[in-house]
């Protein structure tokens, strides 16, 4: 395994992040368990999961999932950098008229002690802000994150679906309250998703920030299965999208087979090659999917390479500002 700074932090994260969305939905506790002792065994030390997931009234099964994996013991909740997320409604009726999706002190503060509690550890590595929420104040949430910092439950604070502005405001405001600020984004970016490329890499770069990739297959498009489907999927590809994109999905299997590369494991590699990119999240619902995305990290992509996928995933049109401003 290779590993990176998160963002401007001292921090240093596997350059692939185990994604838990799954675990307790499509993947049971004891398939969930194997994955994640196999992902420490290859040197993943980087999890990311977040509170809702399990979802609706299952809200919190995920971490739940994940809680009881630390407790066998065996080093295991202090070998992961632990990432989880909060916004969204827990369905808890004492949440009240605080039950609604948001970001507040008062959320901040119950939903970070619920996770803490459902994960059964005192303390949260990352502690991302799902969404942006700009009915709130920078004040109430930066006052609020140091306090939680201070406390020790948290080590760093990040985001996730922010805009470059709301980057750019983040920061502006950390260091007015003379604190570190944001040191990840976690953003939907693919070879089929490359709009970020425009604001969001950029600023990440400039600010320090750490990018980390959800949905870098595109919901499986780019797993290579969306033009010869696995019988019996779980998550059968859009019809409508996989004709929309047939020919580049075409062209893209050719390249693949020519460097002997799965797809799946070149749309990851790619992601790798981005600005301020430091791990893609990868979503195994199997054992074997986290094995055969191992080698991601080992995948070099020449330059030859890198000019034919954007030949076949054209990109939003150069970087920001000058795609656009000159």
């Amino acid at each position: 395994m290779k590993y990176a700074s998160l963002g401007k932090s001292g921090l240093k994260v596997s350059k692939l992040c185990l994604g838990t969305m799954n675990f307790g939905v499509d993947t049971d506790e004891q398939e969930s368990f194997r994955i994640m002792d196999a992902a420490l065994d290859a040197g993943i030390n980087f999890f990311d999961t977040a509170n809702i997931y399990g979802w609706g009234q299952n809200a919190g099964r995920t971490e739940e999932i994940i809680g009881k994996w630390f407790a066998q013991g065996g080093g295991r909740r202090e070998k992961v950098v632990l990432a989880t997320k909060f916004y969204g409604d827990m369905s808890d009726p004492l949440d009240g008229p605080n039950k609604d999706a948001g970001l507040s002190a008062y959320k901040l503060r119950r939903h970070l002690e619920g996770s803490l509690r459902r994960l059964r550890t005192d303390h949260i590595e990352l502690y991302q802000m799902h969404h942006v929420d700009r009915s709130v104040s920078w004040d109430e949430l930066w006052e609020s994150f140091n306090v939680a910092l201070h406390q020790g439950k948290i080590g760093y604070v990040g985001s996730s679906n922010f805009a470059g502005r709301d980057l750019v405001k983040a920061q502006y405001e950390a260091k007015a309250h003379r604190m570190l600020g944001l040191v990840s984004e976690q953003h939907k970016f693919s070879l089929l998703c490359r709009l970020p490329e425009l604001e969001v890499l950029p600023a990440s770069e400039e600010l320090g920030i750490g990018v980390i990739a959800w949905s870098p297959l595109d919901g499986g498009l780019l797993s290579g299965h969306a033009l010869n489907p696995i019988a019996g999927s779980k998550r059968a590809n859009n019809p409508e999208r996989v004709e929309k994109h047939r020919a580049q999905l075409e062209a893209f299997e050719g390249l693949c087979k020519e460097l002997g590369e799965s797809e799946a494991n070149v749309a990851l590699a790619w992601t790798l090659t981005r600005p301020a990119m430091t791990a893609p999240i990868i979503g195994p619902r199997t054992l074997d999917q986290l094995q055969s995305a191992l080698r991601v990290v080992d995948i070099l992509l020449e330059e030859s390479t890198l000019a034919r996928l954007d030949e076949i995933f054209p990109g939003p049109g150069g970087s920001a500002p000058n795609a656009y401003a000159w």
